[in-house]
């Protein structure tokens, strides 16, 4: 049965694109058929096709869209005959739903729908875990000394709760963010496997913490 590793973090800057690409290898190495789904390319894969075209012409998308285009994605991957796909921040869409203005009760409802159309295939959440603080100034840092104000602006644009309207309360946001995404991670079964203080690790440590955690999922 195809596994779906889905890899979120605390915050940008924990080091999930970076892991993501780690897994990816390392499977690939040990004989499975692999589908790395980058963040970026949910804009440019077919099966998300509606997804990009709506948020380009709403700034939103609609919670049937979202399952519609999930749908479509399984489909392809059981076409393929993948073993694993290792998602980017895909699935399980809490955060984009927070910043449409969901709440949880909202938000749960749609994860149990979304199961459903998972049924195919078996997903897990790989949570990278750490200070969201520490995680933003290193996503700064790697970015350019104007990212961390876009970033602060794009979160206050989406009127999220609680507001945003500096670092700091950026960083109360993404505590929200996690603690909502796990819970509802967690009450759908999806695992997670958390890495603890991942922004404390090197890549490879956190590489290894995963894939032991995986281990269960993938055996």
């Amino acid at each position: 049965m195809t596994v779906l590793v889905s890899v979120w973090g605390a915050a940008p800057g924990v080091g999930k694109s970076t892991l993501c690409a780690g897994l990816s290898r390392s499977l690939a190495g040990a004989g499975l058929r692999v589908d790395h789904f980058r963040e970026e390319e949910i804009l440019s894969r077919p099966q998300f096709a509606a997804v990009a075209e709506e948020f380009g012409a709403t700034g939103a998308v609609g919670l049937e869209t979202l399952l519609a285009a999930t749908a479509r994605f399984v489909e392809s991957v059981l076409a393929r005959g993948d073993d694993v796909v290792v998602a980017d921040a895909l699935v399980p869409f809490v955060p984009t739903l927070l910043a449409m203005g969901h709440g949880e009760e909202a938000i749960d409802a749609f994860m149990a729908d979304l199961a459903d159309v998972l049924a195919p295939v078996r997903p897990v959440v790989v949570f990278l875990d750490g200070d969201a603080g520490a995680a933003l100034s290193r996503a700064g840092e790697r970015e350019g000394p104007e990212w961390l104000g876009w970033y602060v602006g794009k979160l206050a644009a989406y009127e999220v709760s609680p507001p945003v309207s500096d670092l700091a309360s950026a960083v109360t946001y993404l505590r929200r963010e996690r603690a909502v995404t796990l819970g509802a991670v967690r009450r759908h079964g999806w695992g997670p496997v958390v890495v603890e203080r991942a922004d404390e690790l090197t890549p490879g440590e956190v590489l290894g913490a995963a894939g032991r955690g995986l281990e269960p999922w993938l055996a």
